[in-house]
């Protein structure tokens, strides 16, 4: 399988995934000093409260170029912006300028494929990974010019898909030999090996890092996170107009029923900076099905020091149990 260079050095092979509001400059500096690519949606720079996304592209990079000389021998791992590529998102011909003039490494691109947006980031030396729920959808991205992809499997936080990891990865790799990264209930270092074992380069988690002291949650969030599990997560697409996973226990406080949700119409789906959402709807809350290894709010440096801990333990588990099978 070709993995570009940019992606082959990290300490752990994990992709920090983009996460709406809670993905700012701190979250995704501590992610990439602790080895892991840290990531951010270009929409949570939210230029009409004053926060520019040039400004963050430039502090991110001073931070990990002070990290770099500090630490020789430990680099930081590189980072990435999240475009959304919808037609409400009115902020993308501006955003993806911005991110190609900076010459950001890591694009990951969502809800749609455009090969003009993949040049942009070629122009600027970076790299594409487009997230797909389906093999239809991983094969208009590649063919559009994207150079890897995130597979959003069952399980996943946020706009997540529904077929198994088992499947999908199964699906794209009959085809495609590039970067391919796996989403889906990655909450332990033995998901990440587990995805390795399946054909990706490595995974794919958010919403273990909702839990973390650099995020951008609020603490009753996080300790939601950390207080519940994969039966606490439900499938829907009221919120969105995309079907994604959300913590029940939100949905309840928001005076909705979790077992009873209306669907929604997919072409109401607004990315535009002044979309609006029902007043209940402020704190319902997404998260993937792994949480249920996540339980206490810790730093993102801690998170990732466990699940590098959690990766080589599974990675010597599995070496035994392969040789007891091998003289079987």
């Amino acid at each position: 399988m070709t993995l570009p260079a940019i992606l082959k050095h990290l300490r752990l092979p994990l992709i920090g995934a983009p996460l709406f509001i809670i993905s700012r400059p701190e979250l995704v500096i501590a992610q990439c000093k602790a080895g892991i690519v840290g990531t951010f949606p270009a929409l949570n720079a939210r230029e009409k409260d004053g926060e520019s996304l040039e400004a963050w592209i430039i502090h991110i990079n001073e931070e990990l170029d002070r990290h770099n000389q500090a630490n020789p021998d430990a680099p930081a791992a590189p980072f990435g912006i999240n475009q959304i590529v919808h037609k409400s998102n009115t902020r993308l011909d501006r955003d993806v300028e911005i991110a190609a003039r900076l010459e950001v490494p890591i694009w990951i691109t969502s809800l749609g494929a455009r090969a003009d947006v993949y040049e942009a980031a070629h122009s600027g030396n970076g790299i594409v990974l487009h997230d797909v729920i389906n093999n239809w959808y991983a094969n208009k991205a590649i063919s559009k010019g994207a150079d890897g992809l995130v597979a959003v499997a069952s399980g996943a936080g946020g706009h997540a898909g529904a077929l198994s990891p088992l499947a999908l990865i199964q699906e794209i790799r009959a085809w495609f030999d590039g970067p391919l990264f796996l989403s889906g209930a990655i909450g332990r270092g033995d998901s990440i090996l587990a995805a390795l074992a399946m054909g990706a380069d490595g995974g794919y988690a958010g919403s273990a890092f909702i839990a973390t002291e650099e995020a951008n949650a609020v603490p009753s969030y996080k300790q939601m996170i950390a207080d519940c599990a994969a039966d606490d997560i439900v499938y829907s697409n009221l919120f969105t107009g995309v079907h994604g996973n959300y913590l029940k226990p939100s949905i309840a406080a928001a005076g909705l029923d979790p077992e009873n949700l209306e669907c929604s119409d997919p072409t109401k789906m607004n990315f535009s900076e002044d979309r609006k959402k029902p007043k209940s709807w402020k704190e319902i809350w997404g998260s993937g099905q792994g949480i249920g290894a996540i339980n206490h709010v810790m730093t993102t440096a801690e998170l990732v020091d466990m699940l590098s801990a959690q990766f080589e333990t599974a990675k010597a588990r599995l070496a035994v149990e392969m040789a007891q099978y091998s003289n079987r």
